[in-house]
């Protein structure tokens, strides 16, 4: 898979006061793309698109260059103690993916020039809690390595955490392009994971985004590199033959790493889940998809902000979770689970 190159690109003109803004802006016009200037993403009207539907895809295809003005970090748990946010969007298609909802009708990518703010931020956050370890995580509202070959804001990131005395850095991608991540001082201090699935889902729910052995080929760069690694699985769904579909995934996974010095490795399971705003967006923006979500065969979980999720019904879920532990405990016998949600 190619990497990532944006069709249109949108620039707060507050940005071009930072110099990654002014950097941005070079690029772009050496790359010969279309450059509008907004006062606001908020105010970007006119994607282009007969429809909807056109509009929104060529939305996942639109960068928007601004500046970060909230800078409370949200909670990120169970992953990491605060969500660091370097970008808002994605370019993948994933049709079970949270950020149909949360981004609502602004589906386009966004990415924030002022790092030395959020940095600043991200240093109160660990200040608070000395002597405390603080992780944060990178991949809340974006799949941040797609974007930065092309800014660089996740590289400086992780060397802004090898200097730190008491953070960490994590992100989980489904993309491969890492060769420019390679070389930069992460001391030991960012986990660099994976998401990972079963053959059926990535065919079916992950378009545009690296194929399994793509991500695999950048895992592996990524631990000769000396980064810690680990793989999400996530989500974790029940198609017609789950179980040989999942235990296929770690098979592959563990031939795929031979030779990989795998100390530390972790895992972390997700199942399946979705909430009835979200079943709304996939099937207006899908409308082919595959994607069970029939509320009469899930239990309904409280979430945050009182929207509720449907979950797999509690035996069918430790099903998920006994099998997918059992499968790790054979191939990556060392390896820690972190959580099953």
């Amino acid at each position: 898979m190619e990497p990532f190159i944006p069709q249109l690109v949108y620039i707060e003109p507050q940005a071009l006061e930072y110099p990654i803004g002014r950097e941005l802006k070079e690029k772009f016009t050496k790359m010969g793309l279309e450059i509008r200037e907004t006062t606001s993403h908020n105010q970007i009207r006119g994607i282009p698109g007969d429809n909807e539907l056109q509009q929104y895809r060529n939305a996942k295809s639109t960068l928007v260059v601004g500046v970060r003005r909230t800078l409370k970090f949200d909670t990120s748990k169970p992953s990491a103690e605060y969500a660091i946010p370097l970008a808002t969007g994605c370019m993948g298609h994933c049709h079970y993916c949270y950020l149909q909802t949360t981004l609502g009708s602004k589906p386009y990518i966004r990415t924030y020039v002022n790092l030395d703010d959020i940095f600043a931020q991200a240093q109160k956050y660990m200040d608070e809690r000395k002597p405390e370890i603080t992780r944060f995580e990178a991949a809340c509202t974006s799949d941040i390595v797609g974007i930065d070959h092309l800014t660089h804001s996740l590289k400086k990131t992780i060397e802004f955490f090898g200097q730190s005395e008491l953070g960490k850095l994590r992100f989980v991608t489904k993309f491969h392009h890492v060769d420019h991540l390679l070389d930069a001082k992460h001391n030991g201090k960012t986990r660099f994971r994976f998401s990972v699935n079963s053959r059926y889902v990535i065919k079916n729910f992950e378009p545009g985004t690296s194929s399994f052995d793509e991500r695999l080929e950048g895992a592996r760069k990524v631990a000769h590199a000396g980064y810690p690694l680990g793989f999400i699985v996530a989500p974790i769904y029940m198609h017609e033959g789950w179980q040989e579909g999942y235990y296929e995934l770690f098979d592959r996974l563990s031939h795929a790493l031979q030779g990989v010095d795998l100390k530390g490795l972790t895992f972390e399971l997700i199942q399946h889940r979705f909430t009835k705003p979200a079943k709304r967006v996939i099937e207006k923006r899908y409308p082919k998809t595959k994607l069970e979500m029939d509320e009469e065969k899930r239990k309904y979980k409280w979430g945050r902000y009182g929207i509720g999720k449907y979950v797999y019904p509690t035996a069918e879920a430790q099903d998920l979770d006994q099998t997918l532990r059992q499968y790790i405990g054979s191939f990556f016998p060392e390896a820690e689970i972190e959580y099953f949600t």
